[in-house]
């Protein structure tokens, strides 16, 4: 891994925070955790937690760099320059580009894709691609998270509407096309079954809506 050097105080709107440069590789900008955090305005324990929750995400070395873990060059480059808050910080996380990318999956909040783009344009190495006209790689990038995104936000309300019906036919449809969307397969077996009324059953069996509700409630069945 390249090494770690801090190039100074970089601005994205009214806030300045730390830029460094190394540890992704050479000339590849890198931006620590607490600052996100502070960008984004939140709290640091709540981006660390998102991390440590969700660990399986990031590639040790290409997306995250732990400065706390057995490398005594990152330990002392935390050390240095102030990063260790007390004794009890377990970690002190940077990430590079494509690790604030995979963060930001995480987060999508409504502040969010504003400050991805500037610093995307502005910070990470993402704008030499602009100043050589090659704006499309921006483009795509931002388009495939936003995609990613949506398809979770489709996912989230298929499931609440899921567990909202009383019909299991429907609750089945409903979570398999969520599972669809995050998997882009159906995962789960849709129930194929037709529900009857009441009303349809009684003109079936030339009674009343009435007689075969009484019936389905001394059967233990419900009928609508």
């Amino acid at each position: 891994m390249e090494a770690l050097k801090v190039l100074g105080t970089e601005k994205v709107g009214k806030i300045e925070f730390t830029g460094i440069e190394g540890g992704f590789g050479e000339g590849k900008k890198a931006m620590l955790v607490k600052d996100i955090a502070l960008i984004h305005g939140k709290e640091l324990r709540q981006i660390n937690q998102a991390i440590n929750m969700n660990q399986k995400r990031f590639k040790n070395g290409i997306d995250i760099i732990d400065l706390l873990n057995r490398s005594e060059r990152f330990r002392n480059f935390a050390k240095e320059n102030g990063l260790i808050g007390s004794n009890r910080t377990q970690h002190v996380y940077l990430l590079s580009e494509r690790g604030y990318a995979k963060l930001l999956k995480i987060m999508d909040d409504d502040k969010t894709w504003d400050i991805y783009d500037e610093l995307v344009d502005n910070y990470f190495n993402m704008r030499v691609a602009i100043k050589e006209n090659k704006s499309s790689l921006v483009t795509q990038e931002r388009l495939a998270i936003m995609k990613d995104n949506s398809a979770t936000r489709r996912a989230n309300m298929l499931y609440k509407i899921a567990m909202a019906t009383d019909s299991n036919s429907s609750k089945q449809q409903l979570l398999a096309r969520a599972a669809k969307e995050i998997t882009g397969e159906m995962t789960i077996p849709i129930m194929e079954e037709k529900e009857y009324s009441a009303t349809d059953i009684a003109k079936k069996l030339g009674t009343t809506a009435t007689m075969v509700g009484r019936t389905a409630n001394r059967l233990g069945l419900k009928a609508d």
